[in-house]
């Protein structure tokens, strides 16, 4: 399908560098494709470890005057790119849906989310505060916070605009610089909002986005550059591995988002209509294609038939179709692959003893659509139990005690986001610390905002995002003491 944009600007497909819209040097591009339908969308410049090194010393000198400006005049530009991006909802939302598939609502709200970061953090760069210490009469000790340098960050698919956000605002706010590798699935929505930085004044060298085809290339340069202070990195645990590997050599600063394996605990004495819907919204947002979507749903024996009933007339209630179809509630996954390695969980979940309520194989709709599914008869000792999905599908197990609820939840080596669904005000406190997380919902899944630290323990990763905590991952704290006084 042709996109149609009230702005037809914003549809980039060059690299943008040091506030430049360029080639590649080799002249190389990749394809974008529209997961609903297999359509080329557009093909993207595709740079590698050279453009990388000169877009480093770039951000690096760029840096110099931008740690300079008084923190109020960062934050006016922040939030002259906030408007702009408000402004211009409907054109980023529909580049959104159309190279990543979910539904345009969905789309338009994650615009307003990714948004919110650059709102948040042009405020919370004002307040970069220091401290006298105690100290004999004749010194003072003097804390300040400096911006950690320049950054590079690697951003996700699932998310194509507020995983950039989230990311850049706070940096920015900091006084940093910051290079961007988008995923290659969907580079259109980080170009445009690099066209939106540009209007809103952001100085040239400070915001740069390198589309690649080659990502260890790029990601071979952002962590081996010593001139590169920090890496920020969503996605997988086995590639966030390699990279805290890679950036051991030049011991950068690394922040961490990883893979999740979300429980959903209902109890006996949850508000059942309340914890189905939240297990839904959890579940099935973004067709199941998010980092804290319950991947697990853990619920009591006594309520547990009652729950699957209801769960599951509820999701045979769902539309699959094009994000562009206003009727559709969910969209298709990513790529083709994504989804053979969806059925496959679902498959040898079936080959163990597990039974398929809802669901349970590709739609008719295309390549990349998946039903979305329900499992019961599900255990502990199966492999779906252990393994993060990314898809639109629900292995619902069974527990007798509260104590066997927390040993389920914790029985993962990710440590994300958890959610909790009880009625009981001791059990909220006794589950919400026992399990072993960096994120706990007690009776509610939407727990994501600009202004929650966000992040998790274990091998789900390192460092928070949003909140006063994420601007801290962004400075260094230095130490002066003045003597002879």
């Amino acid at each position: 399908m042709k996109l149609q944009l009230n702005d037809s600007s914003l549809l980039q497909t060059q690299a943008f560098i040091n506030g430049e819209w360029v080639n590649g040097d080799a002249g190389e591009t990749f394809p974008v494709s529209n997961p609903a339908t297999g359509e080329v969308i557009a093909e993207v410049a595709s740079v590698g470890a050279e453009e990388t090194a000169r877009t480093i010393d770039l951000a690096e000198a760029a840096m110099s005057a931008w740690k300079k400006l008084a923190p109020a005049e960062r934050s006016g530009i922040l939030e002259r790119w906030y408007d702009l991006i408000i402004e211009n909802t409907d054109d980023l939302a529909a580049i959104m849906t159309l190279e990543q598939g979910k539904p345009l609502f969905e789309a338009k709200g994650e615009v307003m989310y990714g948004a919110s970061y650059l709102k948040w953090f042009a405020e919370e760069g004002k307040r970069i505060y220091g401290d006298v210490l105690p100290s004999p009469g004749d010194r003072r000790s003097i804390v300040i916070k400096q911006p950690v340098g320049v950054v590079a960050a690697i951003t996700p698919w699932n998310f194509p605009n507020a995983m950039i956000t989230r990311k850049a605002a706070p940096a920015l706010a900091a006084g940093c610089s910051i290079l961007l590798k988008p995923a290659a699935e969907t580079p259109l929505s980080a170009l445009a909002l690099a066209e939106l930085s540009k209007r809103a004044g952001v100085p040239a060298g400070l915001f740069n986005v390198l589309p690649t085809k080659s990502s260890s290339t790029v990601g071979g340069e952002m962590t081996s550059n010593t001139k590169v202070k920090k890496l920020t990195f969503t996605g997988s645990t086995p590639i966030g591995k390699l990279l805290i590997k890679q950036c051991a050599d030049t011991v950068k600063r690394t922040s961490m988002e990883l893979g999740g394996n979300a429980p959903v605990i209902v109890f006996d004495d949850a508000d059942l209509d309340l914890a189905v819907k939240g297990a839904l919204a959890s579940k099935y947002r973004n067709s199941g294609q998010t980092c804290i979507c319950a991947n697990r749903l853990l619920v009591q024996e006594g309520i547990y038939d009652q729950f699957v009933e209801k769960f599951a007339a509820a999701v045979k209630e769902f539309k699959l179709g094009h994000g562009f179809d206003e009727e559709a509630t969910h969209g298709p996954v990513v790529s083709k692959k994504a989804l053979s390695d969806i059925d496959a969980i679902v498959q040898n979940a079936v080959e163990q003893g597990a039974n398929v309520v809802a669901g349970g194989k590709p739609s008719e709709l295309g390549n990349c659509f998946y039903e979305p599914t329900i499992l019961t008869d599900v255990n502990d000792k199966m492999s779906i139990f252990g393994e993060e999905i990314f898809g639109p599908v629900a292995p619902v197990f069974k527990f007798s005690t509260e104590e066997e609820a927390i040993a389920m939840a914790n029985d993962t080596e990710f440590g994300l986001a958890s959610y909790v669904f009880t009625q009981n005000l001791g059990r909220i406190w006794r589950v919400s610390e026992g399990i072993e997380y960096g994120m706990v919902g007690v009776n509610e899944t939407a727990i994501s905002s600009e202004v929650i630290p966000f992040g998790g323990v274990k091998e789900s990763g390192q460092g928070r995002e949003g909140s006063k905590y994420g601007l801290e991952d962004y400075l260094e704290t230095k130490y002066i003491c003045m003597g002879g006084l």
